[in-house]
């Protein structure tokens, strides 16, 4: 199930990079970010559907109190969403999630905006506060995972 519903969920929560030309990739394909940029957000709809479709019912009022959650820790002034970066298992370990951290927050700096993203791997918080972002708390609902939710100053 998850392999079949794992890219209707991803491209409902940061699918619009791809319309604003805002996911990235490594040249060899090893690594890719999809950044939403301020004034973007997921397809709620479509997410809604995605999470109706494919989620146990017992299941989805736990995933949608997270995702309100997540609603409420957003920055209120405009600013990069990075609902998804990646890089293949194989590959970690090189830098890649790096230079793909550093595209981004190079361009949040340019203009002045700030970022949000919500850790799943508590592996990856030390990237993430290399590049800027500090913790702003935990959010835990039900049987999901621990999520860090991080935010970054213009700078930073």
């Amino acid at each position: 199930m998850y392999l079949a519903s794992a890219p209707k969920f991803f491209n409902a929560y940061g699918g619009r990079a791809f319309e604003n030309e805002t996911a990235w990739r490594d040249e060899a394909f090893r690594g890719g970010a999809l950044w939403l940029p301020p004034g973007i957000g997921p397809d709620e709809e479509e997410l809604g559907q995605v999470v109706n479709s494919t989620v146990a019912e017992t299941k989805q009022s736990q995933l949608f109190a997270a995702l309100e959650e997540f609603g409420s820790d957003h920055p209120r002034q405009p600013h990069w969403f990075l609902p998804l970066i990646a890089v293949d298992p194989i590959c970690q370990g090189r830098g890649i999630g790096a230079a793909l951290m550093k595209h981004a927050v190079a361009r949040c700096d340019e203009t002045g905006a700030h970022a949000y993203l919500e850790s799943s791997n508590p592996r990856n918080i030390s990237l993430y506060e290399r590049h800027g972002f500090r913790a702003i708390g935990e959010v835990r609902s039900g049987d999901c995972p621990v999520f860090t939710p991080m935010r970054r100053e213009p700078g930073a």
